[in-house]
């Protein structure tokens, strides 16, 4: 069995709100971007400072739901600054076999200034006479369905 690393999921351009340095570890994230998404509290995410290059990997604690808080706690708070744009993305181990017989799907929010979702979209891999096709479809409110 070949196992790969696929992108399931990923916040796009949100806007840090807070940074604490004193709480142990993580990034709290509004619990409506992450339910949108299908990221999971305590699921390990991977964060790219779009503002300064900074590039770190944590866990997902849930935020308030509709309080566009994304809060980098503990060591991270020293790699983010409120009002940096970061790039949030969630991953999930594939058999590559599979994915080349049932297709893959990511899901996509590129927030607003307040951190909610401005455009909701998919990027899919659909199996076609052996490979797969890649395509981007935008829709107009996500699915709460995170199976």
């Amino acid at each position: 069995m070949n196992r790969i690393r696929m992108m399931h999921a990923k916040l796009h351009r949100v806007r840090v709100t807070d940074a604490n340095v004193n709480y142990v570890g993580s990034v709290t994230i509004d619990s409506d971007l992450i339910d949108q998404v299908g990221i999971l509290p305590l699921q390990e995410v991977e964060i790219w400072n779009v503002s300064n290059g900074n590039r770190l990997s944590t866990y997902v604690l849930p935020g308030d739901p509709g309080s566009g808080i994304i809060c980098l706690n503990g060591a991270a708070a020293y790699l983010c600054q409120p009002q940096d744009f970061v790039i949030i993305a969630a991953y999930e181990e594939r058999d590559r076999a599979e994915v080349f017989q049932t297709g893959h799907e990511a899901r996509v929010i590129i927030a607003d200034e307040h951190n909610r979702c401005q455009h909701f979209f998919t990027q899919t891999l659909a199996p076609y006479h052996g490979k797969l096709l890649f395509n981007s479809q935008v829709s107009k409110t996500p699915s709460t369905n995170n199976s």
